[in-house]
């Protein structure tokens, strides 16, 4: 699951109402690329050049000679103007291209190719319906990836917000929506059934040329989620969820009429397939993450954190997993921050001191709009080594209702006093949580071997500045790996599966589910970690 960087390219995108600066990795279409932002060329074919229509406007840099497709689909004088095909067009240097007539604003955007995992084995036996979906249903965004299974081929992926915040960007918000007001579950469970829906149609139309066929050709959903999630999902399980007796023990989400439950799926010859969480409190999704980074094959002290708005965190000590859940709370996410932002085109993801000012780097290279997660755990560490932020968390000297400006011409770039303490909250929850279970294991920080950090930091993550302020421990870099869409690739090797669901029943064997409200000691941990410091080896 380790990532090394790859060389790349900038391409600057102009339209008529934006600009922005992207890294493209050098064999990428441009398609491709954009496909990753909120610009997006118009597409009805998988990439081939068939139908003709992501025209963009080549201005400057060297690329690709034009091919077969483009001399069929465009004509001379659009040709001799510039004109190319988004889809066959690749950079062989920094280049400059713009788009006149680009797609229809969208919620979805495609993952990038460097977060996603190699594709499983397929399945030759299978004979009909072999299209299945892959879902990793989020607190705050749901990925999902189209497959053929036969082939073992990953045909197209997405990203998008999960809808149903609009009831609470926290699961306690969410699940007390629908136990308040029993008739709004249905609404709740549509709002993330339609939204995968709406992201499963859009890669029908641009990346296969065809939606309703196809929709009768899918044989299997697999979805992954965390307990609050499902819960909502199925409209089974919220009000078990919670009471504090259930959440280490199992609750069952299942629908309670599984026929009716797919029917609303309009997906007339598939399964809709949900692995069973490992108790009330902790997800499929982690069970995902453990199947993705095989994490039960690595030594004993192999440790995984799936961090975001609940983080979700286990343990192998060689023959058990030792596994419990914190609400994170969004920050993680970017959310619930003055100036956060999800990892899109114009989020702050890197912090550095340059002489007597910042640089901030943004995704996109668009203008910073605000942090993302990984942009956060900079700028808190920076302004900690610069001695503008004391460990407590205070900052050294008042900001006023401004707070901290690291661009004093741009507001969306402050961080504001009760920012820090929101983070400090939930890396505190995260580093106490990783404490109990060393020492519910028997072991201490210098028992770690391994740790896979999955989730919502993606691979921009600063190890060395997540180390600094205590988010994690002070491993050698080279024990750390980062694994942004674990969860997904699980799905996925789930939905690959000749029967997915066995394999995430019997990771639940090696588990023992710990409640931190039952660790005696546990608030003095939390208090222990709140302090901007290097977590204290046992």
């Amino acid at each position: 699951m380790k990532r090394r960087p790859e060389a790349s390219l900038t391409l600057r995108v102009r339209t008529a109402t934006e600009e922005c600066l992207l890294q493209v990795v050098p064999g990428t279409s441009v398609r491709d690329v954009l496909d990753t932002t909120k610009i997006r060329v118009r597409a009805a074919c998988g990439g081939n050049g068939s139908c003709g229509a992501c025209v963009v406007t080549w201005i400057s840099g060297d690329v690709n000679a034009q091919t077969t497709a483009e001399y069929q689909r465009l004509q001379p004088a659009e040709r001799a103007a510039g004109a190319r095909l988004a889809c066959q067009l690749r950079l062989q240097a920094d280049s400059e291209i713009r788009i006149d007539d680009p797609a229809p604003p969208s919620a979805w955007t495609s993952i990038p190719a460097n977060s996603l995992s190699a594709a499983p084995a397929g399945r030759p036996e299978l004979q009909q319906h072999i299209y299945g979906l892959a879902v990793d249903l989020g607190t705050t965004h749901i990925r999902l990836s189209l497959w053929d299974r036969k082939q073992g081929r990953r045909i197209a992926t997405r990203r998008g917000p999960n809808p149903q915040a609009i009831f609470g960007a926290d699961i306690l918000n969410r699940l007390a929506s629908v136990i308040d007001r029993p008739e709004r579950a249905e609404e709740v469970a549509h709002l993330a059934r339609d939204a995968i829906l709406h992201a499963l149609r859009d890669i029908l139309m641009r990346d296969v040329g065809e939606v309703r066929p196809m929709l009768a050709e899918i044989g299997e959903v697999f979805i992954v989620g965390n307990a609050a999630m499902l819960a909502l999902l199925t409209s089974q399980g919220a009000r078990e969820l919670l009471d504090p007796e259930n959440w280490a023990g199992r609750v069952n989400y299942q629908p309670k009429d599984p026929a009716a439950f797919q029917s609303k799926w309009l997906l007339p010859h598939a399964t809709i397939s949900l692995p069973d969480p490992v108790s009330g409190f902790i997800g499929s999704d982690l069970l995902a993450d453990l199947v993705a980074t095989r994490l039960i094959e690595g030594p004993p002290g192999s440790l995984l954190l799936d961090i975001g708005t609940n983080t979700e965190i286990a343990l192998w000590d060689g023959t058990h997993l030792h596994i419990t859940a914190v609400p994170g709370g969004p920050a993680f996410e970017g959310s619930g921050l003055r100036n956060g932002m999800a990892a899109e085109p114009g989020a702050i993801f890197r912090v550095r001191p340059n002489r007597d000012a910042w640089s901030l780097e943004t995704i996109g290279g668009s203008p910073e709009r605000g942090f993302c997660g990984s942009g956060l755990v900079d700028a808190v560490a920076c302004l900690l080594a610069s001695g503008q932020l004391k460990p407590s968390g205070r900052f050294a000297s008042p900001t006023g209702d401004e707070g901290f400006c690291f661009d004093p011409g741009n507001p969306r770039t402050a961080l504001h006093a009760q920012d820090i303490d929101t983070f400090q909250r939930a890396k505190a929850a995260t580093a106490a949580a990783m404490a109990a279970l060393l020492r519910q294991a028997g072991m201490g920080w210098n028992s770690v071997q391994r740790l896979c950090v999955c989730g919502a930091f993606g691979h921009t993550l600063d190890i060395a500045h997540a180390q600094a302020i205590g988010l994690l421990p002070p491993l050698p870099v080279e024990f750390i790996e980062l694994a942004a869409d674990a969860s997904l690739a699980g799905c996925e090797m789930g939905l690959l599966h000749q029967d997915g669901l066995a394999t995430f029943a019997n990771m639940r064997n090696h588990i023992v589910a710990i409640n931190l409200s039952q660790i005696w000691d546990y608030d003095d941990l939390y208090i222990d970690h709140l302090r901007l410091r290097p977590i204290q080896n046992q």
